[in-house]
């Protein structure tokens, strides 16, 4: 398929979408702002619905037209890339020589992977020369002087390091050729004056750190132009295209080009596709765009523009279809940048803030059908436009806080464990003397920092019922709100006060088991302080990000369950740092600590035990000791090791799916404050013993109670046999309550 015919494609396409959006705009004119008709039908579905995978409208289409066309270059490149199979009866080969590991089919010639270290000798009729992927490592003078004929010539995947400035003298008649994925550093100035018929350049993957605009003199017909990854610094500057007057498709992505200016484009003005994706340009002057009266697709996505001038695409307002300025680190869009682009079908803005977003931004563009954002929530400022990207962060959706029925379900039943289990076991540990009243003491504050984490799940839970079918209408007012920073605060306090409180409880356990002769156990008024320094602590550090906003921006907001773990590029600094150093600096430490703490006291414990006596009594209690300690680290190890991956990988800015974030925040994080009032309380045999006793008085009050109101109506008396009170085995009264139980010494 040829170059024109493409183009003409490409062309009728775009002008079949164009007739095809003008021809629907009075049938979508029908539905209200925001929704979209079901094709000729007169139900109306919100945009919310649109291309999301599932068909809503009953003739479905909704889903119909849903592509955006993006890639084409590539797609492009690689079908012409490969030559049309040829009927099996035209493989008679025309050449009067080629070489015997090659491959002749008329006048085609393919010597693929067959070591060649130089180019091999072929008949001159030669039309088409494949040599991918061998040794060669330099081209001489004149090398293909003899092959006029040639139309093809694919060199990639070689290891050519020299092209000398003759080497493509007399290939007269050649339209595509094919350099990349080699070693080529430089091209020496009219390296192609031969070449006018040239239309399909390909230099993709070479060190080709600098060119000159006379690389390319006699390139008069080249349409498609490719330097992908090519270390290129600057592009030939004044007039880039002066020898190229057809360029149509340039595309330079992944290249190390800093400026960009007008001077370099100016003679550029066939140019219809330009992709500078993933270099390094900082700035882009007002005129740049100026001669580009032709482009319909411009892509600066990845680069370091940190500002659009006003009238920055004021020019390309007749031909611009599609616009890419994605991952860049704008402070700032105008809400007049997009005004002169009427023609616009496509937008990319993925990872931008767009913290001054206003409908009015996007209105003018009326045939706007594709638009991406770093968020969600800024749909709901282009309901004009169909096919809106993102349409989740994982944890909410267009409709609800909480994307599916999976989490809503989990933040009530968390909640509801969380609050109920350590409200219930402050409740009993205030009725049961304890042996260790500090210890006990200490329990009950963990409990009321774990009931925190419940409360702040019921609210996620309550604020998800009340934007149920709506949030993203509120979503942004919702993350900017002092409801959703408050319990924002009140997740950070309770996990950061349940860390810090777990990390004491097994230091004093460490110290008590490890070295149980140090008398280092704190008192009445030394655990008072220490309780209160780690309440203070952990406030000190929800607050922190609360005091100035300007440095750590919305701390607590950047998601719908205001909870900041996972990071991302437009996060500033200061609150990146600041996030790390809490989960991989101080519960990293706090992690590790405990899992030594308890390997240090199971170890210890295990030694003294060598020396009993009673070798059942040992087994016993080691069994018992061991089974304690490794649910306690493991469920720290559940709670805290998937948060520390996660936040490694968003630093490293490895792409973390979604439903991973969402399943850390609602169900793993609480994880921990869910079971703590289980680990600490309810399954240690001091709690269970002490339960039973009460059982078992209150059994035996009902039954003397019972007793006596059988003695006023009775003339004989017996007396009822009482229950036998719980009495522990005879293994464990041999032992002291620390041997049987060091937690609760």
């Amino acid at each position: 398929m040829d170059i024109p015919v493409i183009l003409l494609l490409i062309h009728l396409t775009q002008t079949q979408i164009k007739a095809l959006v003008e021809s629907t705009s009075e049938k979508e004119a029908r539905c209200p702002l925001g929704q979209f008709p079901c094709g000729n039908m007169s139900q109306c579905l919100p945009q919310a619905l649109q291309c999301n995978g599932h068909k809503d409208c009953p003739n479905g289409a909704d889903e119909w037209r849903c592509g955006d066309n993006i890639g084409l270059a590539d797609f492009i490149g690689e079908t012409l890339q490969n030559r049309p199979a040829i009927s099996s009866f035209l493989n008679e080969c025309f050449l009067q020589e080629y070489p015997e590991s090659c491959d002749c089919i008329q006048t085609d010639v393919k010597c693929v992977e067959v070591n060649l270290e130089e180019v091999p000798l072929v008949s001159s009729n030669v039309t088409w020369l494949s040599l991918r992927s061998n040794k060669i490592q330099i081209l001489d003078d004149f090398v293909f002087s003899e092959y006029s004929a040639l139309e093809r010539l694919f060199l990639q995947n070689n290891s050519l390091q020299f092209i000398s400035k003759n080497a493509f003298s007399g290939l007269y008649s050649l339209k595509k050729l094919f350099l990349s994925n080699n070693l080529i550093s430089s091209l020496s100035p009219g390296v192609f004056k031969d070449l006018s018929q040239l239309e399909w350049l390909m230099l993709d993957h070479n060190p080709l750190s600098s060119l000159t605009h006379e690389t390319f003199f006699g390139l008069r017909s080249l349409v498609f132009l490719s330097m992908v990854y090519t270390s290129l610094q600057q592009l030939p500057h004044p007039s880039f295209c002066q020898h190229m007057p057809a360029l149509d498709w340039l595309d330079l992505e992944g290249n190390q080009i800093q400026t960009l200016n007008y001077s370099i484009l100016k003679t550029c003005s066939k140019l219809e596709v330009l992709l500078l994706m993933d270099n390094r340009i900082t700035r882009i002057p007002e005129d740049t765009f100026q001669s580009l009266w032709k482009l319909g697709e411009l892509n600066l996505s990845g680069n370091r523009i940190n500002e659009l001038p006003k009238n920055t695409f004021k020019n390309l307002s007749k031909s611009l279809l599609k616009l890419n300025i994605s991952y860049n680190p704008l402070l700032r869009i105008h809400p007049s940048h997009f005004n002169h682009l009427t023609q616009l079908q496509s937008l990319a803005l993925e990872g931008i803030e767009i913290p001054d977003i206003q409908t009015k931004m996007f209105l003018p563009m009326k045939n706007l059908s594709h638009i991406y954002f770093k968020k969600f929530q800024y749909c709901s400022y282009a309901p004009h436009v169909r096919s809106c990207k993102p349409n989740t962060d994982g944890i909410s959706s267009f409709e609800d806080l909480l994307a599916n029925m999976v989490l809503r379900v989990s933040v009530w039943v968390m909640a509801f464990i969380t609050c109920f289990g350590n409200l219930l076991v402050i409740g009993m540990r205030s009725l049961i003397r304890a042996e260790n009243n500090l210890h006990a003491a200490c329990i009950k504050v963990l409990c009321c920092a774990d009931c925190l984490m419940g409360v702040y799940l019921f609210f996620v839970g309550v604020f998800d019922v009340k934007f149920r079918g709506q949030y993203n209408r509120n979503a942004l007012l919702w993350m900017e709100s002092v409801e959703c920073r408050t319990i924002g605060f009140l997740a950070m306090l309770s996990s950061e006060v349940s860390v810090l409180l777990l990390t004491y409880l097994t230091l004093e356990k460490f110290l008590v088991i490890v070295f149980p002769f140090s008398n280092l156990r704190p008192g009445k008024l030394q655990t008072g302080v220490i309780l209160s320094s780690i309440w203070l602590m952990g406030f000190i550090i929800a607050a922190v990000p609360l005091m100035n906003e300007d440095v750590f921006g919305n701390y607590y907001g950047r998601n719908g369950v205001c909870f900041p773990l996972h990071s991302d590029r437009q996060e500033k600094p200061t609150s990146k740092g600041y996030s790390t150093g809490i989960f991989l600096g101080l519960n990293l430490v706090a992690f590790l600590v405990i899992v030594f703490s308890y390997s240090s006291m199971f170890y210890s414990i295990y030694k003294t035990g060598i020396n009993a006596t009673d070798l059942r009594s040992r087994l016993h209690r080691d069994v018992a000791v061991a089974n304690r300690f490794f649910f306690i680290v493991f469920s720290d190890a559940l709670c805290w090791i998937p948060i520390f991956l996660v936040k490694i990988l968003s630093l490293l800015e490895v792409e973390i799916p979604d439903t991973i974030s969402s399943w850390v925040v609602i169900f793993i994080l609480p994880i921990n404050s869910a079971l703590n009032p289980i680990l600490y309380t309810l399954t240690t045999s001091f709690f269970r013993e002490q339960v039973e006793l009460l059982l078992c008085r209150w059994q035996r009050r009902h039954t003397l109670k019972k007793d006596r109101k059988s003695l006023t109506s009775s003339t004989i008396f017996v007396e009822t046999a009482r229950p036998q009170c719980y009495h522990p085995p005879a293994y464990l009264q041999q032992l002291s309550l620390v041997e049987a139980d060091p937690r609760y010494a």
